[in-house]
């Protein structure tokens, strides 16, 4: 090992201005390719929403809320309120929560590559049962499968993406991964758009085109290189140096390759990371791992793009004008999560979030307003104000696109020590997966008995998560990963937190662990 003392996380000190190296043309198309993983999440949320609006789908599967959409009598606000109808989104997402925390001995002793390929092959599955439904079980098992597909693509992903990106450069390259998402919310959108035209089985082309991006991730991840940190962590120490040198385009990696040395040999001592992410010096990620992915679902965001069609019918658009607002908006998502990419590793995160948070709970306030004062049970909107609402849903989705959606999955995903960052990763997904169950499966319901203050509710959460973030999260922008432990000891409030222990200690420590 390098001289000098040794952090928590088994790295020297301050070592990141020896680290050397260039964004290869490599590490761009192996970003691309495993980012696709992304394209899967969001063609799912973007796809759902948009085929539960659709009359042969409900008819065939959903009688009740076919008859209740139907007739004018009904509460504008209780049209869709089925919980057999949200079991049909929600599912996913529960099984994807169960598949995350399975995927992570897997990810950790197998490598990324390997939960990156069982998930393309899971939602392989879970599309075709889809697609060829004869019934609601058929139906809800393809869901599962494709929620298996997510809980191994989320957790595998983003730790993917982390790893193979330079420092000062990690947050856009690691952002692909939210921008694959946004771009498969947008083609879900447009696919809707078309296939509601076709009678009767245009929702089974909506749902079995989801094997496409499916494909991609499945080959990609035969064809990708694993990381040099997790071939490191299997002992392959000779390959993981041949990787980084090939990544970086450039022999001289002997500093960036021995703080993954090092963080590597802390990992390997490590034999329950589960049980290693609860010891105090942990504090810091497992809150952000926690909290991050909690405060993005309570933005609302999810319920949005999940029933964006069935939302803006809610409000009175008929027809294709509502799938026409949810293209709109998806469009908005996908073009704003380039901003975030362009300036992430330049404002730093902070300032994205925070001003991201401050517009949404603007723009969720002024659509509540607008529907308390313009909309009721049993009135629909003007024109004139249905415009106006369908430009503040898009100011919030372009403020969510910047801030808290890439953000979201980016903060938690490089604020790890190796040791537990498999773990780290897994309860972030599980966390983020259970909130999406939760807002899926009691959205409609909440929206029945709330009305026009399910957006009061959301701005109030929005409130609470940008002051989180403002008094507790450090800037990580330009720190090193395998160095990210160093700036919880500077932060104001997690000094107070963090135990002084040297490395050898809790080495010493953790392999007399039983």
């Amino acid at each position: 090992m390098a001289g000098g003392g040794f952090g928590p996380a088994g790295v020297a000190k301050e070592r990141a201005q020896q680290y050397q190296g260039k964004v290869t043309s490599f590490v761009v198309i192996a970003c691309l390719v495993a980012a696709i993983g992304g394209s899967i999440f969001g063609y799912d949320i973007g796809i759902s929403g948009g085929v539960t609006s659709m009359d042969p789908f409900l008819k065939k599967f959903f009688p009740k809320v076919f008859e209740k959409k139907r007739h004018s009598n009904e509460n504008n606000y209780c049209k869709y309120n089925n919980q057999g109808l949200a079991a049909f989104t929600s599912s996913l997402y529960l099984a994807g929560l169960v598949a995350s925390l399975v995927a992570s001995p897997i990810t950790r002793n197998y490598g990324r590559r390997a939960s990156i390929i069982c998930g393309g092959i899971s939602f392989l599955v879970g599309a075709a049962l889809n697609a060829f439904a004869l019934n609601l079980i058929m139906l809800i098992v393809g869901r599962i499968m494709l929620g298996v597909g997510i809980g191994f693509g989320n957790q595998a992903v983003p730790l993917y993406l982390s790893e193979m990106a330079p420092a000062h450069l990690r947050g856009g390259l690691n952002m692909m991964f939210q921008l694959a998402t946004t771009l498969g919310i947008f083609t879900a959108n447009m696919i809707n758009y078309g296939t509601e035209k076709i009678h009767p089985w245009g929702w089974r082309l909506s749902l079995g085109l989801a094997a496409a991006p499916a494909l991609l991730m499945t080959v990609g991840g035969f064809l990708l290189p694993e990381t040099p940190n997790s071939l490191i962590e299997q002992g392959m120490k000779e390959r993981g140096r041949e990787v980084l040198e090939k990544i970086r385009g450039t022999k001289n990696v002997t500093a960036e390759f021995q703080d993954m040395i090092d963080a590597s040999e802390l990992a390997n001592s490590i034999k329950h990371p589960f049980r290693n992410i609860l010891e105090t010096r942990n504090r810091p990620q497992l809150v952000m791992a926690i909290f991050m992915p909690t405060f993005q679902i309570l933005t609302g965001i999810n319920s949005i793009l999940f029933y964006a069609p069935v939302l803006f019918q809610t409000m009175g658009f008929k027809g294709t004008a509502s799938l026409y607002s949810s293209v709109l908006t998806g469009a908005v998502l996908c073009l704003s999560t380039l901003i975030s990419i362009a300036t992430v590793d330049k404002w730093g995160r902070r300032a994205l979030l925070i001003s991201g948070g401050i517009q949404m709970i603007v723009c969720q306030i002024i659509v509540a307003i607008i529907l308390g004062l313009k909309f009721g049970a049993d009135k629909e909107l003007s024109k004139g104000y249905s415009v106006l609402v369908v430009v503040f849903i898009c100011l919030f989705v372009a403020a969510f696109g910047w801030s808290w959606g890439p953000l979201g999955w980016t903060v938690p995903s490089e604020i790890f020590p190796l040791e537990t960052r498999s773990a780290g990763q897994s309860i972030t997904v599980a966390i983020n997966l259970f909130f999406t169950f939760v807002i899926a499966q009691s959205f409609l319901s909440l929206l029945c008995a709330f009305k026009y203050g399910i957006f009061l509710f959301f701005a109030g959460w929005i409130t609470i998560m940008t002051v989180f973030v403002y008094v507790f999260l450090p800037e990580t922008k330009g720190v090193p990963i395998e160095e990210m432990i160093l700036l919880w000891r500077k932060h104001w409030f997690w000094k107070k937190i963090m135990p002084t222990i040297r490395v050898d200690e809790e080495t010493e420590t953790a392999q007399n662990k039983p």
